[in-house]
């Protein structure tokens, strides 16, 4: 919607009706750049409504749209749901927002989501967990939106849906926990998933014993939920462990295990190995422990311990997984011994993150081997040093007109 003659607030064709308890919007409403607009009482966008949100909008109960809200690109407008009581966000209509700040104090859960809403910016989560499971809503971060602040004091309980070709942390959760998923996203900006976690079992028609060999004990406790909505590309995905929620046997990797991504299989009715490698992350995380993979396909995840397999594949290929980039000649890059007879290849290398730090295609054992430094996109500085630390290959090569794919852990250590 154009805007028109803005001063502070601009009313076109606008009325506001407070009755009893209630702000009505059943015109145009304004708020333009660097203007304040509140309502104390629950606030409703009429199905003839039009909010034009280009300032600051503070939401201090119940929120209802049932018309259009939208924003302005070039402005910066924020919408706040704030206050000390509960607050129900619903209507039919999905409310378009460029920032969100989320920071109630009123409960744990003071955020009932029962509605589609989009954020085109940012989202800040502050305080309070937001229900959207319960009440059927969805929160959907389109194109380069991103978070901050989301923890175990603000999370969504229940849908997340985004569009576009970031590397992404979901912020979901369930209960009481932030429990999020990560994804490292191809180029195709039509890309588009949804992921929900869950604190519970998966369910009878998903048996943990029903298991290809190899995996030896599934994570009965939790899963996240992953559907591709829109693409064709399998992401490289990151899942993380809580020792709130995650059972102790979990973090007690021995010497001939370790810990994997499985994912239920609705053609072979079973949890398949995805694979992955792991990380454990810094005191004071919310999450203290991630795996990383790409996945094959999408559906129910969770954690697996599996058997730890070799580090050399099968076929004519030998890949040492671990490197010592200190220029002393030993171990300096990462090495595939026999990839020069397949030129035709492509290598990728993630961080614990999921984060693409590394790509090159025609890989060999001579000038084009990774050594540590980073070439990666916005969030790795170009060739800068990669701190010591568990990351993840992909390597794909063509053999005799097949495709192979193979995938694992490569370490880096930086001590002398």
């Amino acid at each position: 919607m154009a805007k028109k003659n803005l001063i502070s607030i601009v009313l076109l064709i606008f009325l506001i009706n407070k009755l009893a308890s209630q702000t009505v919007n059943i015109g145009e409403l304004t708020v333009a750049p660097n203007t304040q607009f509140s309502t104390l009482s629950d606030f409703e966008n009429t199905i003839n409504g039009d909010l034009l949100q280009d300032g600051n909008f503070y939401a201090y109960a119940n929120f209802k749209n049932d018309g259009l809200i939208t924003y302005t690109n070039t402005t910066n407008g924020t919408t706040f749901f704030s206050g000390k009581q509960i607050q129900l966000i619903n209507g039919t209509q999905t409310a378009h927002f460029q920032n969100v700040v989320f920071d109630n104090i009123s409960s744990t859960v003071p955020f009932h989501l029962a509605t589609i809403i989009n954020i085109g910016k940012n989202s800040a989560f502050k305080k309070g967990i937001i229900d959207a499971e319960s009440f059927n809503g969805k929160m959907v971060f389109e194109e380069n939106a991103f978070h901050t602040d989301a923890s175990n004091l603000s999370f969504v309980d229940g849908k997340v849906e985004n569009l576009g070709n970031l590397q992404f942390e979901f912020p979901i959760g369930d209960d009481l926990y932030f429990r999020p998923s990560l994804h490292e996203k191809a180029a195709d900006i039509q890309n588009a998933y949804t992921t929900q976690y869950f604190l519970k079992n998966a369910g009878p028609q998903h048996p943990y014993t029903s298991k290809e060999t190899g995996i030896l004990i599934i994570d009965e406790k939790e899963y996240w939920n992953l559907s591709q909505n829109k693409g064709t590309e399998k992401i490289v995905l990151t899942l993380t462990l809580d020792t709130n929620t995650t059972p102790p046997l979990f973090f007690q990797e021995t010497e001939n295990t370790t810990l994997g991504i499985v994912r239920w299989d609705d053609s072979t009715a079973k949890w398949i190995n995805e694979k992955g490698s792991t990380t454990d992350l810094l005191n004071g995380a919310d999450y203290t422990k991630i795996v990383t993979t790409q996945v094959s396909g999408y559906g129910i995840f969770t954690i697996a311990i599996v058997e730890k397999q070799n580090n050399v594949p099968t076929g004519d290929l030998i890949i040492y997984n671990a490197i010592s980039p200190n220029g002393d000649g030993i171990n300096d890059s990462f090495h595939i011994k026999g990839i020069d007879n397949y030129p035709d290849n492509r290598v990728e290398i993630y961080n614990r993150w999921g984060v693409k730090v590394y790509e090159a295609d025609s890989y060999n054992e001579s000038d084009v081997m990774f050594k540590g430094y980073s070439d990666g996109r916005t969030t790795v500085n170009r060739n800068a040093g990669l701190p010591s630390g568990t990351y993840f290959y992909i390597l794909k090569y063509k053999k005799d007109n097949e495709t192979i794919e193979k995938s694992g852990y490569l370490y880096i250590s930086r001590d002398n």
